[in-house]
């Protein structure tokens, strides 16, 4: 009898310590999914020789960024951008990018949204500031209510104008110090576009 009792409290006790390792595991896992780790997020976007982004990174990241105001046409004309708007179509190899747009100038203020304009672009990769930039952005189109028949070669210079530059000085998404630390010496290989998301190639 005191053998089978003994044998019966070991396996009680083994079960218990089972059963509260369990537990242990159990609440790891669920603080390794919560959305502010950055080591999840840092070990999913390393897939193998290439490193994805998706649309609400990139959104993240502009929304830290805006508003902001350009000078125009030689500092005649300001141009005020808001409201950043991005998405990656499952079936583009395009990024989409979406503007609320005011004007300073022509009898307008820039606190006042003028209209919108849409832009579509790839991206390249600045090895120097690990950065993403538009790569030959074209514009989509231009809503521009409040301009109205004004909306001539003028306002469309404007416009082209502030997208050169975009393009060539505004970054839509910076790698972050874990990122840059998990990719080490790798050398980046190219940047696309598909499957919705941001993809940084990198050689083997």
């Amino acid at each position: 009898m005191t053998d089978m009792s003994t044998t019966m409290s070991t396996a009680i006790t083994r079960r218990r310590s089972f059963l509260f390792n369990a537990a242990i595991l159990v609440a790891v896992a669920a603080i390794a999914l919560l959305p502010g780790c950055g080591a999840l997020n840092t070990a999913s976007a390393l897939l193998g020789n290439q490193v994805a982004f998706t649309a609400p990174q990139l959104q993240a990241y502009l929304d830290r960024h805006y508003p902001r105001q350009y000078d125009q046409l030689g500092g005649l004309l300001k141009l005020s951008v808001s409201n950043p708007q991005v998405a990656i179509p499952q079936d583009s190899t395009r990024l989409h990018l979406d503007f609320d747009v005011g004007i300073d100038g022509l009898g307008m203020r820039s606190d006042t949204p003028a209209g919108h304009i849409a832009v579509t672009s790839g991206l390249r990769y600045d090895v120097a500031s690990n950065t993403l930039y538009l790569e030959e952005p074209e514009l989509e189109s231009a809503e521009l209510p409040l301009i109205g028949s004004r909306m001539n070669a003028t306002g469309r210079e404007l416009i082209n104008g502030w997208l050169r530059d975009y393009a060539r000085s505004e970054p839509v998404y910076r790698l972050d110090r874990d990122m840059l630390d998990t990719l080490g010496s790798r050398r980046i290989a190219g940047t696309l576009i598909q499957n919705g998301r941001v993809v940084i190639k990198l050689d083997k």
